[in-house]
């Protein structure tokens, strides 16, 4: 995915949020589904599995009573979306994905993990070390030495288990986050057209 943890930290600053706590409690208090929030999380276009760098973000059902622990809420279940789409993309391509595994800032204070679990029914593992690509990258190259099995290399912290109870209402956001892409790539790519030229450089007298 082109976005997730840059999504945050855009929306962290847009909302002038003092730290990442006070917007994970505003979240949780939320709710799942965010009080009728859906966002695409496009923000930067999208990489797996739409290859649509013209892709861009969608924030649907927006209303006056919404507040910023609703659309951060949104846009972490956003991008658990997206990994429930990426994992169809690998079921169809006759992969078998059994698990989750979690790295990186949003494994801190268990709420993303937990909204990815439920949103995609799979249990996740969240590693002793959740530095992310750089660890891997070193136990690879530790391989070429070491045959050790990256479960020893990186034991399991945590595994969080899908609660089932949610399952029905994720469900029914997923069907929606799957029509709102083809429903609205026609604008988005239009506007992302006009940003282009409207970005682009004035003509001078000089440009042939």
């Amino acid at each position: 995915m082109a976005t997730s943890g840059a999504l945050t930290t855009w929306l962290r600053d847009l909302v002038g949020a003092p730290d990442y706590a006070t917007l994970l409690a505003e979240a949780e208090a939320s709710g799942p589904g965010a009080h009728g929030l859906l966002v695409l999380p496009y923000f930067a276009g999208e990489r797996t599995p739409l290859q649509d760098p013209d892709a861009r973000g969608v924030i649907a059902g927006l209303t006056l009573s919404h507040t910023r622990g609703d659309l951060y809420r949104a846009a972490l279940e956003a991008t658990a979306l997206g990994v429930r789409h990426n994992v169809e993309a690998l079921h169809a391509a006759g992969a078998h994905v059994e698990r989750v595994v979690a790295v990186g800032g949003g494994t801190r204070g268990g709420l993303w993990t937990r909204i990815v679990s439920d949103v995609t029914g799979l249990p996740q593992i969240v590693p002793t070390t959740t530095i992310g690509a750089a660890y891997g990258a070193a136990y690879l190259a530790a391989r070429t030495t070491v045959a050790a099995d990256i479960t020893d290399w990186n034991p399991p912290a945590e595994t969080i288990a899908p609660n089932a109870a949610l399952r029905s209402g994720y469900d029914e956001l997923y069907a929606m986050y799957r029509q709102l892409y083809p429903a609205t790539r026609g604008i988005a790519h239009t506007l992302a057209a006009r940003e282009r030229t409207l970005a682009a450089p004035a003509p001078t007298e000089d440009t042939p």
